[in-house]
């Protein structure tokens, strides 16, 4: 390739990114970015028609993902991406309908709609980055903050329990359930990839380095600071009982793919329920 070349050549994010609207707002150091890039990995690698493939998401840092990506996409009201999801499957059964936002968004004040789309097993792909903390607006506690961690909300150390995001996940009823960190891009990549593929309700968790909050008022430093700690932390532990994967500060952090299995979509719960009350009377909706 000759240098004329090289300076021609593209970023291959470009095809997924709306690149007039590059340099994006994301702190240096957030791992928002990196999983932005493992999704569109994940797209390119799935062959999945773009204009089949629509993008939700909220309020919050995440909820930027929205207005980046160069497909179907909508910034919904805070806490409220996987009701807007929902209603968007339910009138268009054949889209690959993603939410695409962050823990406080999705946990903290979306947190009955997430468990109650699980229950039905609407089939989405739910990606949450989890910062634990709400990083826009101020590094508060979060749904996920780990206890004895510092935050605006929280000066001499979190008291809170958090929540297990896979253990609430697989509780509500979610048939593919993942979690990993900012460092583990190619899986992250793959488990995409796989809940894409999968019909049912999906959670993938990737645990992500908020510097300029969460990190700063925990002493913990940069970017590559945090990610030397999941190098350093992270286990590998495929299938765990999701019991038994709570995030301590500092401590352990247990990833990997623990839930996949079968499961009736919503669609296809009620589909089967009305043919048997109404026979061939019920025309079967998006199947």
């Amino acid at each position: 390739m000759t240098k004329e070349d090289r300076l021609e050549a593209k970023n291959p994010s470009e095809k997924f990114l709306r690149m007039d609207r590059i340099p994006h707002i994301w702190c240096p150091g957030c791992g928002i970015g990196t999983v932005v890039t493992s999704f569109n990995e994940a797209l390119k690698k799935s062959k999945i028609d773009l204009d089949d493939v629509v993008v939700v998401s909220g309020i919050g840092c995440t909820g930027r993902v929205a207005g980046y990506v160069k497909l179907d996409s909508f910034h919904s009201t805070h806490g409220r991406a996987i009701p807007f999801a929902t209603g968007l499957k339910l009138a268009n059964p054949n889209l690959n309908v993603v939410v695409f936002s962050g823990d406080g968004d999705i946990f903290g004040i979306g947190g009955n709609h997430f468990i109650h789309a699980a229950r039905r097993n609407m089939d989405i792909t739910v990606i949450c980055v989890n910062n634990f903390n709400y990083a826009m607006t101020g590094g508060q506690v979060a749904a996920t903050t780990p206890i004895g961690a510092n935050a605006s909300t929280a000066p001499y150390g979190n008291f809170e329990f958090s929540f297990s995001l896979p253990y609430l996940a697989e509780a509500a009823g979610a048939t593919y359930v993942a979690r990993w960190t900012a460092l583990h891009l190619r899986r992250v990549t793959k488990s995409i990839q796989e809940a894409l593929a999968k019909p049912g309700f999906s959670l993938i968790e990737v645990i992500t380095p908020c510097v300029t909050l969460y990190a700063r008022r925990n002493r913990l430093g940069d970017g590559l600071n945090l990610l030397k700690y999941y190098y350093d932390k992270s286990v590998i532990e495929h299938g765990a009982d999701t019991r038994t994967l709570d995030i301590s500060y500092q401590g352990k952090l247990v990833v990997g793919k623990f839930i996949d299995k079968e499961k009736p979509t919503f669609l296809h719960a009620m589909n089967e329920h009305m043919t048997k009350i109404l026979g061939d009377k019920f025309v079967k909706y998006g199947e």
